[in-house]
């Protein structure tokens, strides 16, 4: 994993809600060539650049076998599936995790629905011993206001390369096996299922986010809110990838995949605590806490509301109320 090349602004970026159109046009991508176009990238390079319209992508069904990437300059898109089984953006890729992932998205103001988001390229080193498990993310998110609705994130080490910026999650599925939600982001996964792939790294554990806060002074952290957390073999709910590291378990259900310690201090032994890691009334066969590691955190009721409720979280203005109008 590597980190961001800068530090991301935390201010509210109010402006951008500002002389955009209300109107939604669509462009529809096929690929046996009965759309306007048969990639979704040639889609996205057919918006202009500094657009301010709120753009539909809609993808009929099938497998796109192409990386995608969504420049700065390409705000206000929209990228439209079928469903996540059916509409499958995919590539094999490995390496750097700014590099080699399906998709990248640095452009603020993104939604996407009904799609999933796959690399290939660690799924099939189960039987190949030439080659080692390494970064291979589906998606980089590397921008602020970026949603999903019932999308999927499919690979096994840094799946979900969740590196800058605010981000909601709604129905969507996460698969991987080592640190597959990673990155410094803001992010909440609701309603969500996250899904351990043990049987793809043998007898290694698992470890679901690597999170990357710096300081107390900073707000972000990944919060899963009524999520399941299903698989196989051992995992570890999360390891400590920076000083500040936060993620918070709330009324999720755990399958019996759970080590019973829970976390992990990782790089930071002795920074125990700084580290924001909780579970907050969970469930399931997972979530006995009587082996947790002691520098697990009981928040308070104020404490848990500043990461669950989503205004205070990462909505303070509104944002992902006013994307959803053009769902």
């Amino acid at each position: 994993m590597v980190s961001p090349t800068f530090i991301f602004y935390s201010t509210l970026t109010l402006f951008l809600f500002l002389n955009v159109s209300t109107s939604t046009k669509t462009i529809l991508v096929d690929k046996s060539g009965k759309g306007q176009f048969t990639t979704v990238q040639k889609a996205i390079d057919s918006i202009p650049s500094n657009n301010k319209e709120w753009t539909i992508i809609l993808l009929n069904a099938g497998v796109y076998k192409e990386r995608v990437t969504i420049l700065k300059d390409k705000q206000y898109i929209i990228l439209k599936g079928q469903s996540r089984l059916s509409t499958v953006i995919e590539w094999d890729d490995s390496g750097n995790s700014l590099e080699s992932s399906t998709f990248k998205l640095y452009a603020s103001n993104f939604m996407a629905r009904n799609i999933t988001f796959k690399n290939t390229y660690d799924l099939v080193l189960v039987n190949d011993v030439v080659k080692k498990i390494t970064w291979a993310p589906a998606a980089l998110l590397y921008a602020d206001k970026a949603s999903f609705y019932e999308c999927g994130f499919i690979g096994i080490q840094d799946t979900l390369t969740d590196l800058v910026g605010r981000h909601f999650f709604d129905g969507c599925y996460v698969e991987g096996a080592i640190d597959f939600i990673w990155g410094y982001g803001q992010s909440l996964y609701q309603n969500s299922e996250i899904h351990v792939n043990g049987k793809s790294i043998g007898n290694w554990n698992a470890y679901i986010t690597a999170q990357g806060r710096e300081s107390d002074t900073q707000t972000n952290g990944f919060v899963f809110k009524y999520c399941k957390v299903t698989g196989t073999g051992t995992a570890y709910l999360g390891r400590a990838y920076r000083n500040h590291s936060a993620v918070v378990y709330f009324r999720s259900t755990f399958d019996n995949i759970i080590a019973p310690a829970g976390w992990d201090i990782w790089r930071q032994a002795g920074k125990e605590k700084y580290i924001t890691y909780a579970e907050v009334e969970c469930k399931g066969p997972g979530a006995d806490m009587s082996k947790r590691v002691k520098w697990e955190k009981t928040l308070t009721a104020e404490q848990q509301k500043k990461f669950v409720d989503q205004k205070l979280f990462l909505n303070q203005d509104g944002w992902i109320e006013e994307q959803r109008l053009h769902l």
